[in-house]
């Protein structure tokens, strides 16, 4: 059996629940990948003291901040995907159409999301 096989039965054979968590991850990971660019640039910036570059750092930082907040909702996200699929609903908002962002509505609902503080 290969892997994609397991992570598909482990999903009741869902694959529009399998992928949003795959078109989750890739999001997430584009993120990360443009932060470590962001923090190398800060860093370049910072290092060289330069008036103007310190300035840019201002909003390169906002930005770094903001991909952040967006790496935090899509592992949010991605959680109440996993415990929706996982209580046998079979990801149920996303088997109808829905996407990964449908589950805050699951929040609303009465499943609770753990928040970092970013907001």
């Amino acid at each position: 059996m290969e892997g994609g096989e397991t992570t598909l039965s482990a999903f009741g054979g869902d694959t529009k629940v399998l992928h949003a968590f795959q078109t989750s991850f890739v999001q997430v990971q584009t993120l990360l990948d443009q932060n470590r660019l962001l923090i190398n640039e800060i860093n370049h910036n910072h290092e060289s003291k330069v008036p103007g570059d310190l300035s840019r750092n201002v909003g390169l930082i906002r930005e770094l901040n903001n991909n952040i907040r967006r790496v935090v909702d899509l592992y949010a996200d991605l959680s109440s995907l996993f415990a929706a699929s996982d209580a046998g609903g079979g990801g149920r908002a996303a088997s109808e159409g829905g996407s990964v962002g449908t589950f805050r509505q699951a929040a609303a609902a009465g499943h609770k999301r753990i928040r970092s503080g970013l907001d």
